[in-house]
């Protein structure tokens, strides 16, 4: 759907316009306030004017015709005004009424009927139930709440279901926006439409959302396909990380492989910011907003005029993971000379007062940091106050102005150590520079973080062309062992292997397959954990026993589940032990196949580490997966252990990608556990296949 009328509309007509308390006030009163008089006309079939504007009757008494409608009328006059509208030439509207689907049956009937009108008059409507929205570019404002009148252009197109979260957007200080969207409802014109819209906006700098779900996978993901592809960065605050009451999965990786870790692992692979809450949204992408450049590595430095800030910026970097690389011989020295005798020169670096009233002496200690072949990204730091009293600033503000016009100079932001309402004009002073103000530490640093990741994401290392399902495929019918491992043999080795249904039959596998020493298995679609049965004989070593085996085993078997199905035994090498791990696959029903790794056998459970990722997984993908597990330096040769081999389980993770990206319509889930990793090469042991 086009919703250029919608956002970019040449005129707009307040339909509702009131004096009244309320949305159709509060909306004609921003309209006067930020837009010029030429674009607009109020509506009111009762007042010949509002706040000395003028009123028409009805769209059919415009002067003009007009693009877009913002409808501040209650919900039984709505349907009737579209119908006007579209016959005096209005081709979208922004409909603030509430009472729809998100009330009652009787909402969601009247909600369908407003959708089946809108797509009749093709009309694009933002809502119902919404905030309307602002757009700084062409200075539209057909919003229904108000805020502190001051200039709000920037970089920043914000959607978000929540009205209320648009208005706290709006009254901080701090963002500029190219858009900011109450999306409402979002019934006809959905929050993917204003996903594309934002990715291809050339005003446009960052997206931000608050998202709550996702209705079309398809052009979700192709939205955000396109913003990888052309860098535009999507910072989004999804709720649902408590999520309660899902169905409890068939295998170890449905259990561990819930929506919203589906939502992490999608955000990973398209280079998607993640936020936990508004303040780190805003201000994430505030930052990415005002920088001019990004850091072209993760050597960060922060330089500081005390040390106490020097010690709370080492130790909350820490904490977010994130730690600062030592300086190299040559700036060591050259601080040296510059600082005073008591000075420890460190990354983190405590200058001292010493420097703070000189703008050439901060000039040439912050170009030396810079220089540092170790550094990429620099944070000064400055508590900067709403009233100016302390002239360092403007030494700070003009050695950074001085840098950053050089082509050398590397990204800088401002962090300051308790929240004060900021300087207006510096922040526009510095952010004219690329130069962002941060939040106190706490958030600052998820905030370097989120950027550093954001700029180290390459497109060119990811598989992005999703297997997204025909339809959801909940658990069903688990495959016996051998079959699963039948489906798998060619993608991952799985040893040698045989089904014997008869005791007799059992020996004579045993004999076929060449093996010095065998597992004896219970082969039976009914008993998934077979150890817990006591259908599991290890270390066979001849025929007899393996006869053995079968009889103890049947008789297990029907002691544990007399119902279950039993197809005989499955006699399989016996492999030399190895590091257990667990490939596995959860088909999701929006985004279709997840692949799941990590420590496997009983650990699977007990220490829940594994990493999640999207279908189809590149090589770096699936070794960046592996990379992310606490339990990798078991895998590099911890304590002098020899090093294991991580290609070939980053192979088999792509090799089983690919598998589940041919299942995507017929499988549910899968589970490969354990998997022995050896120092050379690897093995699958058990597996379980769930049909969809």
């Amino acid at each position: 759907m086009n919703i250029k009328k919608l956002l970019k509309p040449n005129k707009i007509a307040v339909v509702g316009a009131s004096e009244k308390t309320g949305f159709g006030s509060d909306t004609c009163r921003n309209v006067m306030k930020y837009m010029s008089p030429d674009k607009y006309y109020f509506i009111s079939p009762t007042r010949a004017s509002v706040f000395g504007v003028p009123c028409f009757k009805s769209m059919a008494d415009l002067p003009e015709q007009v693009d877009l409608m913002v409808v501040c009328t209650p919900k039984p006059t709505v349907n009737g005004i579209l119908e006007e509208g579209a016959a005096a030439g209005a081709r979208a509207a922004v409909i603030f009424a509430s009472g729809y689907g998100e009330v009652d049956e009787q909402g969601k009937e009247d909600e369908k009927e407003l959708i089946a009108l809108c797509k009749k008059l093709d009309m694009p409507i933002m809502g119902p139930n919404c905030g309307g929205y602002i757009n700084t570019v062409d200075k539209i404002f057909p919003f229904a709440f108000v805020s502190e009148d001051r200039d709000r252009t920037g970089g920043i197109g914000l959607v978000s279901q929540s009205g209320q979260f648009v208005l706290s957007m709006m009254d901080s200080p701090v963002p500029g926006f190219s858009y900011g969207i109450s999306s409402g409802n979002s019934k006809v014109v959905t929050m993917e439409d204003y996903l594309e819209f934002l990715v291809e906006d050339p005003d446009t700098r960052v997206v931000a959302l608050y998202l709550e779900g996702v209705n079309d996978p398809k052009r979700f993901i192709a939205a955000l396909k396109r913003a990888a592809e052309i860098r535009k960065p999507v910072v989004v605050h999804k709720v649902g990380r408590s999520e309660k009451g899902q169905q409890v999965a068939a295998s170890h990786t449905g259990s561990m492989a819930g929506a919203d870790r589906v939502y992490d692992a999608l955000f990973e692979k398209f280079g998607v910011i993640r936020v936990d809450d508004l303040q780190e949204l805003m201000s994430t992408a505030q930052a990415l907003a005002v920088l001019k450049k990004l850091p072209k590595g993760h050597g960060l430095t922060s330089a500081n005029l005390s040390g106490g800030e020097t010690g709370i910026s080492a130790d909350i970097a820490h904490l977010n993971g994130l730690e600062y690389p030592d300086y190299d011989s040559v700036t060591v020295e050259k601080l040296r000379a510059m600082l005073p005798s008591y000075a420890h020169v460190s990354n983190p670096l405590d200058m001292t007062a010493t420097l703070a009233y000189s703008e050439e002496a901060l000039t040439e200690a912050y170009g030396t940091i810079m220089k540092d072949p170790n550094v990429d990204l620099m944070l000064v730091g400055f508590t900067l106050l709403e009233n100016v009293v302390d002239p360092c600033v403007d030494y700070i503000a003009h050695a950074v102005e001085r840098l950053a016009k050089e082509e050398w100079s590397v990204p800088v932001m401002i962090l300051p150590y308790m929240e004060n309402t900021r300087n207006p004009e510096y922040v526009k002073r510095l952010a004219d520079l690329g130069v962002p103000i941060l939040p106190p530490p706490a958030y600052a640093f998820k905030i370097v973080k989120n950027i550093l990741k954001f700029a180290a994401y390459d497109v060119s290392q990811k598989d992005l062309n999703l297997c997204f399902p025909g339809k959801g495929r909940p658990a069903g019918e688990a495959l016996t062992e051998t079959a699963s491992k039948m489906l798998i043999r060619d993608r991952i080795p799985c040893g040698r292997f045989g089904v014997a249904a008869t005791r007799q039959e059992t020996g004579r596998l045993f004999e076929s397959l060449g093996l010095e020493k065998a597992v004896v298995k219970v082969e039976s679609p009914d008993i998934l954990h077979k150890s817990d049965a006591g259908c599991v004989k290890l270390n066979i070593r001849n025929a007899k026993e393996a006869e053995e085996a079968f009889d103890a085993i049947l008789a297990n078997a029907k002691a544990y589940d007399a119902g279950a199905r039993i197809e005989g035994v499955q006699v399989c090498e016996m492999m030399k032990p190895g590091t257990e791990l667990i490939i596995g696959v959860k088909n999701d029903p929006q985004f279709g196949p997840c692949v799941l790794c990590g420590l496997g056998g009983i650990y699977v459970e007990v220490f829940k580490d594994t990493a999640l990722g999207l279908a189809p997984l590149s090589i770096r993908e699936a070794g960046d997966m592996i990379d992310s597990l606490k339990s990798v330096r078991l895998l590099d040769g911890y304590r002098g252990q020899p090093a294991l081999d991580k290609k070939a389980f980053a192979d088999a993770l792509v090799e089983i990608s690919r598998f589940a990206c041919a299942h995507t319509d017929e499988m549910a889930e899968l589970d490969i556990n354990p998997v022995f990793l050896y120092e050379k090469g690897l093995c699958a042991v058990d597996a379980l296949y769930i049909k969809g």
